[in-house]
Order: C-alpha cells, then sequence, then structure tokens
C-alpha cells in the first residue's frame, strides 16, 4: 500500500479523500508526521497555495505529498470569496460567519450562481502536478441540511434540489469538487503504481 502525505489536520478533508482512496493509499496527516508548522496561506490562487503546502511538506521532510486549496466563487460577488473562503468573515474556520457574510452581500440579488472548486498540488517524487475539481451550483437564500461543513449548507448543486449539508458523505464526495480532483489524483496515482 502506497503512503502519502496529505498537508492537513483537517480531519473533515482527510476522511473525504480516504474515502474515495479506499485501501489503495494510506493517507498520512501532518500530525502523523509530526509536523505541527502552520503553513502560511500566503497565495494569490488556489494554485499557489495549494502549492506552498506540498512544497513545504516535500521540502522538509522528503516525502511524497499533496497540498489542496479550496473554496466557494460566487458570480454575483466577483468570485468571493474565492482563497478567502475560510477566513471571509475575519477568523479562520468561523464557519456560521462566513455563510452569514455571503447571505448578506446576496440578499437582493437575483444571480445565486456559484462553484466550489479544488486545487490539488501532488509532488511525486520531486515533481510537481496540479488536478482542479470544480462543481457548479446555486446558493440558497437560507441553511438547509446538517452534514458536511463550512458553505455546505447554502451550495445546492446543479441537478439537485437538495444541498450538500443534506447528502451523506458518500453522495458528496461522488459529485464535489475535492471528490473530481481526488478522483484525477487516484487515477494518477495508479499508473504510478
Amino acid at each position: 500500500m502506497q503512503q502519502l502525505v496529505f498537508a492537513t489536520n483537517n480531519a473533515h478533508k482527510l476522511e473525504e479523500v480516504q474515502a474515495k482512496a479506499g485501501d489503495k493509499i494510506k493517507l498520512l496527516n501532518l500530525n502523523d508526521i509530526g509536523c505541527h508548522d502552520d503553513i502560511a496561506e500566503t497565495g494569490l490562487t488556489f494554485n499557489e497555495n495549494a502549492s506552498l503546502k506540498s512544497h513545504y511538506i516535500y521540502q522538509k521532510y522528503k516525502l511524497n505529498c499533496f497540498g489542496d486549496d479550496s473554496g466557494l466563487e460566487v458570480e454575483a460577488l466577483n468570485n468571493e470569496p474565492g482563497i478567502f473562503s475560510a477566513r471571509y468573515a475575519g477568523t479562520h474556520g468561523n464557519h456560521e460567519g462566513n455563510i452569514d457574510k455571503v447571505l448578506e452581500k446576496l440578499k437582493g440579488i437575483d444571480n445565486r450562481k456559484a462553484r466550489f472548486r479544488t486545487v490539488i498540488s501532488l509532488i511525486w517524487n520531486g515533481e510537481e502536478y496540479f488536478f482542479d475539481g470544480i462543481i457548479n451550483g446555486t446558493i440558497r437564500t437560507e441553511r438547509c441540511g446538517t452534514a458536511g461543513f463550512g458553505y455546505d449548507p447554502i451550495f445546492e448543486p446543479d441537478g439537485y434540489d437538495i444541498t450538500f449539508a443534506e447528502m451523506s458523505m458518500d453522495e458528496k464526495n461522488r459529485i464535489s469538487h475535492r471528490g473530481r480532483a481526488v478522483d484525477l489524483l487516484i487515477q494518477f496515482l495508479k499508473i504510478q503504481a
């Protein structure tokens, strides 16, 4: 079984990706390799932030690894919150505040088109590869559902009449932005095996 470091300590993300990877790949998080450093996301794009994470781990630990950056892009808000999705309301991880800010900014706006986007930067034997996943949808006017995390309670993917927060993890993983990017990552890793 291949081991691969996921440059995160986000248990939700790790669980989602491990569910996709199955028993082909053993994912390790930052705690598993003894990394307690705060890897700054100072990039201006999803690609740059994902790359900062993977390069940091590879340079320090010389382990095959990947980092990701994800976010919500709302068309009517000039693709905000974008790379600031996790800290849109000012504090990193303030999911309720972030949702409130998006809903407030969209008051009275008919265009509720949005997309979730994930970029994965994989460093495999010293080479960097990128994998991109996107899911289009709309922003609801109020929260629905209790599963998932982040903006899941207000994001309704195209072709569905429920939010991510109303889906099971399996259902969300099949269609989500992260799921799509991870599928591409896993296809790549199977070729390398």
